[in-house]
C-alpha cells in the first residue's frame, strides 16, 4: 500500500464530505483500539482539532481500564474535545423497560450496546451540525463483522477500503503509539472477547484470503495459498453470505406496475 497516497487520499474525502453535508465538524467513537485511532488522527488533519469531537463509550466493569486510557491519550495528543459517557445505565433501563429485557442473550445484548453508542454519536451530531465518522475497516465490512444500525450506522466510513493489515501499516507510518497498535482488537461487547479468537482466523489470513477471492480466485486455490483450513475458509464465506444484507440499504417493494 502507498502509505503517503492512501493518507492524502483518506484526508480529502474527509474534508470533501463534511463540506458536501454544509457540517460544520466531525463526531466520532474512541474505542482505544486502533481503527479509531487511525480514524481520529485522518480527522483532524482533515478538519483540524477544533472541528473534531471524540467519544469513548465504555461499560461499567467491562470495558478494559486500558482502553479507556488509551482512548484518552489519543484525544490528548490530538487536541480534540473528548467526552467519557458510560452507557451502563441507558443499557440497564432499556432492558428494565422491554418486556423481555431478562431473556437478552450476549448477541442481542451486544448489538444493543452498539445501537445505544450509535445513538449517543448521533446526538452530539445533531446538536453541534456535525457529521458521525465511522472507524469500520474493509476486512469487518466484507465479514459483515459490526452491527447494523450500531456501529455500522455512520455518514462516512473513511478506512472502509482498508483491511485490517492495511490500518496496522498506516497507523504505524503516522506515529500512533504502537500500544494501541499491538493491542489485541476487540469489539468489547462482553468479556474475554476478542476479534481473532471469536472469527477463528488471525486478521493476516482473512485479509490475505479476501483479497485473493476478490481477485477472482476459487475458495479452494484461496485457502490452499494462504495455508488455512478448509473449515475456516468455509467459515468466512459463510459470514460473507450471511450478512451481505448490512451492506445494502433497505429494500423497497417496486408497484409501480400496479398502478
Amino acid at each position: 500500500m502507498e502509505t503517503e497516497k492512501v493518507r492524502e487520499a483518506v484526508v480529502k474525502f474527509i474534508r470533501e464530505k463534511v463540506r458536501e453535508a454544509n457540517a460544520e465538524g466531525a463526531v466520532l467513537g474512541i474505542s482505544g483500539g486502533i481503527d479509531s485511532a487511525l480514524v481520529a488522527y485522518l480527522a483532524v488533519e482533515a478538519l483540524g482539532k477544533d472541528k473534531v469531537l471524540g467519544i469513548h463509550l465504555p461499560e461499567l466493569n467491562l470495558t478494559p481500564a486500558e482502553d479507556v486510557l488509551d482512548a484518552t491519550e489519543v484525544s490528548h495528543q490530538l487536541g480534540i474535545e473528548f467526552k467519557a459517557i458510560d452507557i451502563s445505565g441507558i443499557l440497564t433501563t432499556y432492558l428494565d423497560n422491554i418486556p423481555d429485557g431478562k431473556k437478552a442473550t450476549a448477541h442481542a445484548k451486544g448489538n444493543l450496546k452498539a445501537r445505544i453508542r450509535m445513538s449517543v454519536l448521533y446526538y452530539h451530531a445533531n446538536l453541534l451540525n456535525r457529521i458521525v465518522i465511522g472507524t469500520g475497516n474493509k476486512t469487518e465490512l466484507l465479514l459483515g463483522y459490526f452491527t447494523k444500525h450500531g456501529d455500522g450506522g455512520v455518514d462516512i466510513l473513511p478506512i472502509g477500503d482498508m483491511y485490517k493489515t492495511d490500518v496496522w501499516e498506516l497507523s504505524a507510518s503516522m506515529g500512533i503509539p504502537e500500544a494501541i497498535i499491538n493491542k489485541a482488537p476487540s469489539a468489547g461487547l462482553w468479556s474475554g472477547q476478542t476479534d481473532e479468537k471469536e472469527l477463528g482466523i488471525t486478521y493476516k489470513e482473512v485479509d490475505r484470503f479476501l483479497s485473493l477471492l476478490l481477485e477472482g480466485e476459487t475458495p479452494d486455490i484461496a485457502w490452499n495459498t494462504v495455508g488455512i483450513t478448509k473449515e475456516q475458509a468455509d467459515s468466512v464465506i459463510r459470514r460473507i453470505k450471511m450478512n451481505d444484507h448490512k451492506l445494502k440499504t433497505p429494500q423497497v417493494i417496486d408497484l409501480s406496475h400496479l398502478r
